[in-house]
């Protein structure tokens, strides 16, 4: 990997001397603006650069990220430090990377490449050394066609949108380097910190309980998580079940993982297990399964280790901050517990900015990224885990008692309506007959339900919630919403 990134800086420096001999002032910004055609609309969706490999993410478009990535994370270190680097196991993840890491030693950076290693790895890491940053290589839960570019800051959180706004005009040629680049940077394998990373998962619960006793069933996705997860559980003393256990861009999240739960369901059952975890591609997300193959999402997780924390008297203001999407029920139970909720936009960022804001110490989605800052930055589907595991060894009971003692979901519709153009689904807002549509479902249900219309920031679709006290009037609205959205933006 190392020569290929050798082949392609050289690549890079080359044109830089090109367009230095051009105008006399060094290494200059517009290296390279031909190889890459970018869409009007933002590059930056919700959770980073996301899309199909070959369209939108190439090998042009990469060394561009890194480059400018490198650039926008230099001018605003305090100090130089290096980059660290890791991906998934899609196929086109080392592609990606060596464009990546030519672009960042490009810039001037140190690059530190892990390989392949759950996303939260690369914010802790960034978090407790001297790195200025971070990038991780993944699509998290999408298909294996699809990939993505994911930047963090220095202190381990996503990098911020102005930040990456910076990034963007970098790529379009609206900003220019500062002065040269006069020195590249070297690329270095650092495999062993993804070990210490592992350590460091299990470091705050080891002197206080273990998991002897539970058996647990782990669904890994084919993805990143499957080097360490198995043996982070085992040392922690459980017997573990793993499925889907081995690295394959073919089939990372196929009818697995924290999407599909349906096998990792019917083998807790098979094998009297007492519960389960199914990971995304890049083991940011987790959602559980009790002992009977009942799904426990992102809500109940929230709320049984807000519980928890709350009796700990270590959750300020007895807050939780989620999204838009967290269900009903979950708010009505945790404020029936003294408890408040803050809702933010879809995007673990936004729900990690309003913690950072209010200084909430728990929060996450529905979907399974959960983020405890008394622990980590991010949402971290290995951490989370561990801790649910321990919670059920610790108070004594199992998680489906738990989930009995806590609250009733109100019944909740979700449907995707795949929608390939990007200005019509970026701008579903405008479509008039929608939003009569939207408007007269509101009026209907009043107090009694929810709906939510988003255009998703990792895929190619429009979201459709509906939220209801019965599920009669949840499915009605369902299916009108999704109809207009049918036949006015995916047409």
């Amino acid at each position: 990997m190392v020569s290929s990134i050798t082949r392609i800086q050289s690549d890079i420096r080359g044109s830089y001397a090109s367009e230095s001999h051009k105008s006399g002032k060094g290494c200059q910004s517009n290296f390279a603006l031909n190889l890459v055609t970018l869409p009007t609309t933002p590059l930056f969706g919700t959770d980073g650069i996301r899309g199909r490999v070959g369209e939108l993410l190439n090998a042009p478009l990469a060394l561009q990220v890194g480059f400018w990535a490198g650039i926008v994370l230099r001018n605003h270190a305090g100090q130089m430090g290096p980059v660290i680097l890791g991906q998934d196991s899609r196929n086109s993840g080392d592609m990606l990377a060596m464009a990546l890491s030519a672009g960042l030693t490009a810039a001037g950076l140190e690059v530190w490449y892990l390989g392949l290693c759950p996303t939260p790895t690369i914010a802790y890491l960034t978090s407790i050394t001297d790195a200025i940053g971070g990038v991780m290589i993944s699509a998290s839960h999408n298909p294996p066609e699809d990939n993505g570019i994911k930047i963090f800051g220095g202190d381990g959180g996503k990098l911020s949108p102005a930040l990456q706004a910076e990034i963007e005009a970098g790529l379009r040629g609206q900003i220019s380097v500062a002065g040269s680049v006069s020195n590249c940077g070297r690329h270095y394998s650092r495999r062993e910190l993804v070990d210490q990373y592992g350590e460091a998962l299990k470091q705050p619960l080891q002197d206080k309980v273990n998991l002897q006793g539970l058996k647990i069933v782990l669904d890994l996705a084919w993805g990143a998580a499957v080097g360490l997860a198995p043996s982070v559980f085992t040392a922690m003393g459980a017997e573990v079940i793993c499925l889907h256990h081995e690295a394959d861009g073919d089939r990372i999240n196929v009818n697995c993982g924290s999407t599909h739960l349906a096998i990792l369901q019917a083998t807790v059952k098979e094998h009297s297990a007492d519960l389960g975890f199914a990971f995304d591609g890049d083991a940011d997300r987790v959602l559980a399964v009790d002992h009977t193959g009942r799904q426990v999402d992102g809500d109940y997780i929230l709320y049984l280790w807000g519980r928890h924390l709350q009796q700990q008297q270590q959750l300020p203001d007895n807050l939780i901050v989620s999204t838009v999407m967290a269900n009903l029920g979950f708010e009505r139970a945790w404020q029936q517990q003294g408890g408040k909720l803050i809702r933010t936009a879809v995007g673990d960022q936004y729900v990690q900015a309003e913690m950072l804001r209010t200084g909430g110490m728990l929060g996450g989605e529905q979907s399974g990224h959960i983020l405890c800052r008394h622990y980590a930055m991010t949402g971290d589907g290995l951490l989370t885990a561990l801790h649910i595991a321990a919670l059920v060894k610790e108070v004594g009971v199992s998680l489906s008692e738990m989930v009995d003692q806590s609250f009733q979901t109100y019944p909740q519709l979700l449907r995707n309506v795949r929608v390939i153009d990007r200005d019509r689904r970026l701008n579903w807002q405008e479509c008039q007959p929608l939003q009569q549509a939207i408007a007269s479902a509101e009026v209907a249900m009043g107090d009694a339900g929810r709906i939510l219309v988003r255009a998703s920031g990792t895929e190619p679709v429009i979201r459709v919630m509906v939220e209801a006290a019965n599920a009669e009037l949840a499915n009605h609205w369902t299916n009108e919403l999704v109809s207009q959205v049918q036949q006015h933006l995916a047409e």
